[in-house]
């Protein structure tokens, strides 16, 4: 098995033609000689849990066909097995979803043809892993978390995905109307932050929220979260600043403040109305604690 893949694909990914495109990513497979057995689901705990019987069965190479949501869920169960080192695993993505944030980072193309050659080519980077530690539980994200305004803006996002990259903008401003700041305590590096804040952000990779740069983001396998904290950002600042958040200049607004960390516990003085995500799957309320392991996971990269 381990010069074999392990395909998940999931066939709701914002894509309305699987049948076609599963048609288009056979042929290719085929014509490059790769092996592969495959899985489809809809339900995101399916797919972690048919990655660890995957890698029970002893496949080393797994490919995510899906968006940002499939490939966090097989970055989880990657995480979440317990039979080889995550470090021995390399992921690859055939991009099938709306955002694709994670393959912006690097450059991975949408073409399905380029996007099955990078696995005859096998080049890797071996990136750092978020956790998230909650009440009961452990998660890991491999591109960016967050707590507060981002993570409520998922929760509306549903209902607006059919409008493709633009729904994460459109449904941050209809949300904002409705959104209450909160007062956060946030401690990390031996000091502590209370302030009313609109969103802290957790990012290891440069893209989130439908193409947004809120993060400084520096180094992906340095073993440091790049923190962002949105204090007291009000509509109006949001509405000014539009093209700051998609070029990366927002992290210069003298309200945003940015640091480097390699644990931050974040803790809302709301705890059962302050959202928490990540790589866009809303994953509950309450405060959080957020540690990083270095160089954790291969990806295949062009």
């Amino acid at each position: 098995m381990n010069n074999s893949w392990f395909i998940i694909a999931n066939p709701s990914s914002g894509n309305k033609d699987f049948s076609k495109k599963w048609e288009e990513i056979t042929k290719y497979l085929k014509y490059y000689g790769i092996n592969y057995q495959y899985a489809f689901t809809k339900k995101h705990s399916r797919e972690i849990s048919k990655v660890k019987k995957a890698i029970k069965k002893g496949f080393k190479n797994i490919i995510s066909v899906g968006g940002d949501g499939t490939l966090h869920n097989v970055v989880n169960g990657v995480m979440l097995q317990e039979y080889i080192k995550p470090s021995e695993i390399n992921i690859a993505v055939i991009p099938l979803g709306t955002g694709n944030d994670w393959i912006k980072t690097y450059n991975i193309s949408k073409n399905i043809k380029q996007a099955i050659e990078l696995l005859v080519n096998k080049k890797t980077i071996r990136q750092d892993i978020g956790c998230l530690h909650l009440k009961h539980k452990k998660i890991y994200f491999n591109n960016s978390a967050g707590i507060g305004f981002d993570a409520y803006v998922v929760k509306n996002l549903v209902h607006l995905k059919f409008l493709g990259s633009l729904s994460y903008l459109i449904t941050s401003t209809l949300s904002f109307l409705n959104y209450k700041k909160d007062i956060f305590t946030i401690k990390a590096n031996n000091k502590q932050i209370k302030t009313k804040c609109l969103i802290t952000v957790f990012g290891i990779c440069k893209y989130s929220g439908g193409g947004m740069q809120f993060t400084n983001h520096t180094n992906f396998n340095n073993g440091k979260l790049n923190i962002s904290v949105a204090k007291n950002f009000n509509f109006l600042d949001m509405i000014l600043n539009t093209f700051s958040l998609y070029n990366n200049k927002i992290i210069n607004h003298k309200k945003i403040e940015t640091f480097e960390t390699e644990k931050i516990t974040v803790i809302p003085s709301n705890k059962k109305r302050i959202y928490i995500q990540a790589d866009g799957e809303l994953l509950g309320k309450g405060e959080i604690t957020v540690t990083i392991i270095k160089k954790a996971i291969n990806f295949i990269i062009p």
